[in-house]
């Protein structure tokens, strides 16, 4: 199966989401989000740093739950910022 490039987009949501996460899990060890969320420390390495821009929705869940966050939360802060418009005139 050969998969689709990743828009820049999808590049710039997963940054974010591994910023996102990084923030939420502060002075907390790698190790035990990842255990708390049942994925491997190297999945929450991978997604932290952006190498894995896309994960699986409940991983994400997973993680979101490990780190006291809603998925509302993690949505409004890795959705794309919204387009400016100029009014006319």
């Amino acid at each position: 199966m050969v998969r689709t490039p990743l828009t820049p987009e999808e590049h710039l949501r997963g940054e974010r989401l591994g910023r996102l996460l990084r923030e939420a899990r502060g002075s907390r060890s790698m190790v035990d989000i990842a255990r708390s969320a049942g994925i491997s420390a190297e999945t929450l390495r991978k997604i932290e740093t952006g190498r894995a821009p896309t994960p699986a929705f409940f991983t994400v869940a997973a993680l979101a739950g490990a780190l006291g966050l809603s998925m509302d939360e993690l949505l409004l802060r890795c959705a794309p910022e919204p387009a400016v418009v100029p009014l006319a005139s």
